[in-house]
């Protein structure tokens, strides 16, 4: 007879043996068996469920780069791919819980915006700033809502990294960051990603990446500096000497016409703009002899010279000679000069960077790329110290709880001209591999003020910092000299304004900078 058979319970199906069962009433017996967990059928036989390996959180690895055939931080031909293929290899094995999907941005705002576009299966952001193409638009890359973690590939990307980083923090969205030379604490946030599948929320991620962070970057305990008293000038002549005081800038000038008339408003400095072609010119009239003995004198003391042109060295004695030359003409006791641009365009047949140490040793300014207000700050404060500042441009490291100050030009003398003198490499520019330049062993366990003067929005920015040495990484500018903070590193990092530079100086010139700001109705904004 043809109809619905009769459902059988389960109970009666399990007790009744196997050869009395239609194919039909098997099949359904042991859907029921496997509904309610039963194992013993067919004779004791066990039937495992299918086990479902647990998803793993989808996140985009982006790679921001910039061609290598150019000058860069890190240097002209970095192995982009050779780092790339690291982290990746670095995390895939030591983040099972994490699938990546690797990408790459190349200088160009578009293609981050190409990727965001894409990625709307993606359960996070894993940004990698490997080199400084600021261009790429870690804005767009970080503000998805999705959780990201930015990472700085120290003395590649830590430009763009710092410049963007206190945007970055203030958008309201889920993102933390690390900077540290050491991967495996990359590995230690990356790592955190995996909560997504266990039900965390974006927010409870970033703050795992935070939390993490914060316990990989250790305390500094020991404040014990060097005695190191700074001597007392006379502050009232100081600053009329300041009123007396001009600083060449050639080439253009951070800020420009604004700038110049608010330093000179404030603090009686006036800035006079030079063109390429009166440097240029100047240059080719350089007493080739004059700039043979130069070149002898800094080859003389050095502890190494290594990779530099013998040719590129009577240059840069050439373009000292040329730089007093312009500096006497105007009357000047500082110069800054747009160097990148002027030598890379053709402009300059060579780098200042010999000629600006010596300056600074000599109680001058010699100040890189035009920024007008690091020169103003290295002049300033030399008025009222004796001292000669450092422009750096600053990279963060959890991982000693320190700021590496970095650049291709640096005193030999930071206690000022009479005083202590430190070794020094003569070594080429570091991000073309041309010119020459020094790499100055700057000395450790001491005090060190750290700021920018900024007449035009009347604020001076400030921190403090022990040194603990010199990092001798071959990559990006060649002096690092590396400090511990005093104070809040994460504050520091995450508030960081007014451009990359800072300007760095022996010495604990908190009350000089105190008095400059009651003087000129100065806000002191404390970075750390």
């Amino acid at each position: 007879m043809k109809g619905t058979p009769p459902v059988i319970p389960a109970a009666r199906l399990l007790a009744a043996p196997a050869c009395l069962m239609s194919r039909r009433r098997f099949v359904s017996g042991c859907a029921a068996c496997l509904a309610c967990g039963a194992a013993p059928l067919l004779g004791g036989a066990e039937v495992s469920p299918t086990v479902t390996a647990p998803r793993k959180a989808r996140v985009r690895l982006v790679f921001c780069e910039t061609p290598n055939n150019q000058p860069i931080w890190p240097n002209i031909g970095y192995d982009f791919a050779a780092r790339r293929q690291q982290v990746t290899t670095l995390l895939t094995s030591a983040c099972p819980g994490v699938e990546l999907l690797p990408t790459q941005v190349m200088n160009d705002p578009k293609q981050a915006a190409a990727v965001v576009q894409e990625d709307a299966a993606v359960d996070g952001y894993l940004v990698c700033v490997q080199g400084l193409g600021w261009n790429n638009d870690l804005v767009k890359l970080c503000g998805t809502g999705k959780p990201t973690l930015v990472v700085d590939n120290l003395f590649g990307g830590s430009g763009l990294f710092l410049r963007d980083l206190a945007k970055l923090m203030s958008m309201g969205k889920p993102v933390d960051w690390v900077s540290s030379s050491d991967d495996q604490h990359l590995v230690d946030s990356a790592k955190q990603f995996a909560g997504l599948t266990r039900g965390q929320s974006g927010p409870e991620v970033a703050a795992a990446f935070r939390d993490t962070r914060r316990r990989n970057t250790p305390a500094v305990t020991d404040w014990t500096c060097r005695a190191d008293p700074v001597p007392s000038r006379d502050l009232v002549q100081a600053l009329a000497a300041l009123r007396q005081t001009r600083i060449v800038v050639v080439g253009g000038g951070w800020g420009g016409e604004a700038f110049r008339k608010a330093a000179q408003a404030v603090t009686g400095v006036e800035f006079v703009p030079v063109e390429f072609k009166e440097l240029a010119g100047a240059y080719d009239q350089a007493d080739p002899q004059a700039a043979r003995e130069f070149a002898a004198q800094w080859t003389g003391k050095a502890q190494v010279v290594s990779g530099v042109d013998p040719a590129a060295l009577e240059q840069a004695g050439a373009m000292y000679g040329a730089m007093k030359q312009v500096m006497e003409r105007h009357g000047a006791r500082g110069i800054s000069i747009n160097c990148l641009g002027g030598f890379y365009e053709g402009h300059l047949k060579a780098y200042p960077c010999l000629g600006f140490s010596q300056f600074n040793n000599d109680g001058w300014v010699g100040g890189c790329e035009a920024d007008q207000m690091s020169a103003l700050t290295m002049m300033v404060l030399s008025a009222v110290t004796g001292r000669p500042g450092f422009i750096s441009d600053p990279v963060i490291d959890t991982a000693k709880s320190a700021i590496v100050y970095a650049h291709c030009v640096a005193m030999t003398k930071p206690f000022g001209r009479d005083g202590l003198e430190t070794p020094y490499e003569v070594l080429t520019h570091s991000e073309d591999r041309h010119g020459a330049s020094i790499r100055s062993l700057l000395p450790s366990g001491y005090l060190t003020t750290t700021l920018e003067l900024d007449p035009a929005g009347r604020q001076v920015r400030f921190h403090q910092a022990k040194t603990l040495g010199n990092n001798p990484s071959d990559l990006a500018c060649r002096t690092k000299v590396e400090a511990a903070v005093k104070g809040d590193l994460e504050k520091l990092a995450e508030h960081w304004e007014l451009g990359w530079h800072r300007v760095t100086f022996y010495g604990d010139l908190r009350p000089q900078v105190d008095e400059l700001c009651q003087r000129w109705n100065l806000r002191l904004v404390e970075e750390a």
